[in-house]
């Protein structure tokens, strides 16, 4: 019994060995073919490695420094020592790194982003991003035939879309009741920019990093500086809203009983020369009445003073701080493309092409024998 399993197994490898075989024979007679196929798509690949246009990757990290309750800060760091964290460390005031990306993809600060400033190569003044796309920008052989080819659909559709018609976006980073108008320009522009910015948050290391890919180098290093400005500006802004909030309702408050106060001590002043010896009954109760109206107004007066201090201090504890570990550079070398890795993995599709071409053509043959088998 065993003897046959050891034969039936060595029947099995001899016929997949001749099957290994004849598939490399097949592969080898059919080598012009296949030589051909890699040839067509190694030329593909060399012009599409020719006239894609260069890309520049300028990038910055940040950490934004974070705020502890001093209640555990102890017993934190006690438990960091032992890999273990403590929940609930984080004021909750602070802005959570998960929401860095929601400011990203927000509408206000893409906007925002569309209206930088930008240096470009043979433009005599400053462009803005928008300006830069619509009115400067060269897409190049590679995206004129992506554009009537693949994106034809898109092109018909866009002939009878209305230019007039807006998207109405409810902002997120104003007033909830606030509605923002962006044009199909402006959606089509925010879709690119998407593309072309790259946000990383780790919150465990508790870096930020951007980085934004853009045909001009100086330019992409503009686009990068202006959008980590604008990311801390915003969280600046989260942070800061509520103290800021308080401090302006401390000052009306204070504005307003400085006001009285001062009414209140100018007319005790003035009863107090005009009632020099004061003898009778409804003088002095006069006189009392002047000086407890002054007293009290003083008492809140001077707690409101003490709280304006007290509140224009809390907002600059408030105010978060970024620490930058690595400015933003104007790249000198292109990122993107890269020819060599294109005509390599042209020349590796043609292969599998090529290949798979000689298989289909095999099964394709075996396949219509069978079919003509069965009646």
């Amino acid at each position: 019994m065993i003897k046959m399993q050891e034969n039936k197994n060595t029947h099995i490898e001899s016929e997949d060995t001749i099957d290994i075989i004849a598939l490399l024979k097949e592969f080898w007679q059919a080598r012009k073919v296949i030589l051909k196929i890699t040839l067509v798509f190694a030329f593909l690949g060399l012009f599409v490695a020719i006239f894609s246009k260069n890309e520049y990757k300028a990038s910055t990290t940040f950490v934004p420094l974070v705020e502890s309750k001093s209640s555990v800060s102890g017993l934190g760091g006690l438990a960091s020592l032992a890999g273990i964290n403590l929940g609930g460390g984080v004021n909750s005031s602070e802005i959570s790194p998960e929401l860095y990306p929601q400011i990203v993809n927000s509408i206000p600060f893409q906007l925002a982003l569309l209206e930088t400033p930008l240096t470009i190569e043979g433009e005599s003044t400053s462009v803005s991003y928008s300006e830069f796309y619509e009115n400067v920008y060269q897409p190049g052989v590679l995206a004129t035939l992506k554009k009537y080819t693949l994106g034809l659909p898109g092109v018909f559709l866009g002939l009878f879309r209305s230019e007039e018609k807006d998207l109405q976006v409810k902002a997120l980073d104003i007033d909830a009741n606030t509605l923002i108008q962006v044009s199909n320009k402006q959606n089509e522009l925010i879709k690119s920019l998407e593309n072309q910015l790259n946000l990383q948050v780790n919150a465990k290391e508790g870096f930020i990093a951007i980085e934004v890919t853009f045909p001009e180098p100086k330019a992409a290093a503009q686009l990068t500086l202006k959008a980590q400005q604008l990311l801390q500006d915003f969280a600046l802004q989260f942070k800061t809203q509520k103290s800021k909030e308080q401090l302006a309702y401390i000052k009306e408050r204070y504005a307003e009983k400085q006001t009285e106060f001062n009414k209140a001590k100018i007319a005790l002043a003035r009863f107090q020369d005009q009632n020099t010896g004061i003898n009778t009954a409804l003088g002095r109760t006069k006189l009392l009445q002047l000086q407890s109206d002054y007293d009290l107004l003083f008492s809140v007066y001077s707690e409101l003073a003490k709280q304006l201090e007290a509140q224009q201090l809390q907002v600059k504890k408030d105010t978060p701080l970024f620490t930058v570990l690595k400015p933003v550079t104007v790249p000198k070398e292109k990122s993107a493309p890269k020819r060599s890795l294109i005509i390599v993995i042209y020349v590796f599709l043609g292969l599998i092409a090529g290949f798979g071409l000689v298989l289909g053509k095999k099964y394709f043959k075996s396949f219509k024998k069978e079919w003509a088998l069965i009646k």
